[in-house]
């Protein structure tokens, strides 16, 4: 297995002699033969290793053993080692994010900042590799959860060996290869007992639905994951040089860094083309594809093909706006980069204005008399019960959603599954004739998530199996006097 990797670190040009490497050493058995063989290779190639480990705060004395046993890990093998105490739990919250999330986002943070400093350390030339321990199940595993979330190519090509300063050497090689490499050695290493919990999706997909898949599908199901994995990546490759094929001959970046898209070229390419233009062109606007969703991406290609003066808002304060022969993307005015967009207080039948959902941990967006904010569920955490303050199962959203008034065949998702026609809803509410063009819905197509003040849709509730939530607030809730 050593000279497995080895070919493959030499086959993705990883390292090089002399080269500086920060490890993400948990005490896990991954990272433990990671350790091992970049130990061994730094003496072939002149290579200079550290290791980081980070306590989450989360799991009391198994935490500190797991310090107790890098610590002596490190010792034997002479290599330098950093511990990291932080409060996962408390940034989880403070960011509204899941502990999975919070914890991943940390475990970066510290590593690229450990980075950082050792390359400013003596004025050293090169770079500080980031060494991670994913492997090929871990590979399987992300591909797998990536398209049960509705990810694109990109998501679907799964774990890229190299990218940015981050290397993944143990890419090429199966978890019980690494096991079998670690027990041939004497290598011991540390059991978390987080990884055996249901209530991470990941956990769920490595210890029951990869198995079942294997043992009752198909023997070979991770290979060809795997292989899956690898068109997909090729296919999001060669799609990303064709995009930019195209920004070439009609894109332009503009002052106050506005970047636009003739759209008479644009309009010509085929429906996936102009997606991956529109990513290229989300990309060059800070903060760049941060917190950009697919979801965000069709927003904007229908944003193309539509009316001229349409506007979309983006995630990082930016805004879309289409013009007769541009579609352009820059910076969003006003304070902070909001803007609060609302309906005309009288508003007709079928008025609309279209939402562009933020995405889970980014900052809330206004519209329409509302403000939209999405994080992932904490399970256990209290629904809401206040009447203009509502909470919608978010991965069932599919299609933009509208903020406007009623239109005919609006309707709602009943207990049961029934039906119920929005005007009926209101005519059993006895609401006013006068007064039921003036109630707002928060609709995808005709099927309605909320008529504001009376009643949400059963489909959109929240369920066991919900995992992010999208935060409704009407604040002009009293408009209609309730």
């Amino acid at each position: 297995m050593w000279r497995k990797v080895k070919g493959f670190i030499e086959e993705y040009k990883m390292l090089a002699p002399g080269d500086r490497v920060v490890v993400a050493l948990s005490g896990g058995a991954d990272s433990v033969c990671l350790l091992s063989i970049l130990s061994e290779l730094s003496q072939a190639m002149g290579l200079e290793i550290r290791a980081v480990h980070i306590n989450h705060g989360l799991r009391g004395a198994e935490a500190q053993r797991d310090v107790d046993f890098v610590r002596g890990l490190c010792g034997g093998m002479q290599v330098p080692l950093e511990v990291v105490c932080h409060n996962v739990a408390a940034y989880a919250h403070g960011h509204k994010l899941s502990v999975e999330a919070a914890g991943r986002a940390l475990r970066y943070q510290v590593l690229e900042a450990s980075a950082r400093q050792w390359k400013n350390e003596g004025g050293k030339p090169g770079p500080v590799w980031i060494g991670v321990a994913h492997h090929q199940d871990d590979n399987a595993e992300t591909i797998l959860h990536h398209l049960l979330r509705g990810s694109g190519l990109k998501g679907l090509g799964g774990i890229l060996p190299v990218q940015g300063d981050r290397i993944r050497p143990l890419l090429c090689v199966r978890k019980e290869e690494i096991l079998s490499y670690n027990r041939e050695r004497g290598l011991t290493w540390c059991e978390d007992s987080t990884n055996g919990s249901r209530a991470y999706t990941r956990n769920r997909i490595r210890k029951e639905l990869i198995p079942y898949m294997a043992k009752e599908i198909n023997p070979k199901a991770v290979e060809n994951i795997l292989h899956a994995g690898k068109i997909f990546s090729q296919a999001d490759q060669y799609l990303g040089q064709q995009a930019l094929q195209v920004w070439q001959e009609a894109g332009k970046a503009e002052k106050g860094g506005v970047v636009s898209v003739h759209l008479p070229v644009f309009l010509g390419q085929e429906a996936i083309i102009q997606v991956y233009v529109l990513r290229h062109m989300v990309a060059l606007v800070p903060p760049g594809q941060k917190d950009i969703t697919a979801r965000h991406l069709e927003q904007l290609r229908r944003l193309a093909v539509g009316s001229v003066g349409g506007r979309c808002d983006l995630p990082g304060g930016r805004e879309a706006v289409r013009g007769y022969e541009f579609l352009s993307i820059g910076r969003r005015p006003g304070k902070k980069g909001q803007r609060d967009l609302v309906l005309p207080a009288k508003a007709g039948v079928g008025e609309a204005l279209e939402v562009a959902l933020p995405a889970p941990g980014s900052a809330p967006v206004r519209a329409g008399g509302m403000e939209f904010q999405a994080f992932f569920w904490e399970k256990g955490k209290e629904i809401p019960k206040k009447e203009y303050t509502k909470w919608f199962d978010y991965d069932k959203i599919k299609d933009t959603l509208f903020i406007r008034t009623r239109q005919e065949g609006d309707y709602l998702i009943l207990p049961g599954g029934g039906r119920k026609m929005v005007n009926r809803l209101l005519i059993d509410e006895k609401v006013p004739r006068e007064l039921r063009d003036q109630v707002l819905l928060l609709a995808e197509g005709h099927q309605t998530l909320w008529v504001t003040g009376y009643r949400i849709s059963e489909y959109y509730k929240i369920t066991e199996g919900t995992h992010t939530i999208l935060q409704v607030e009407y604040y002009g809730g009293k408009r209609n006097g309730r």
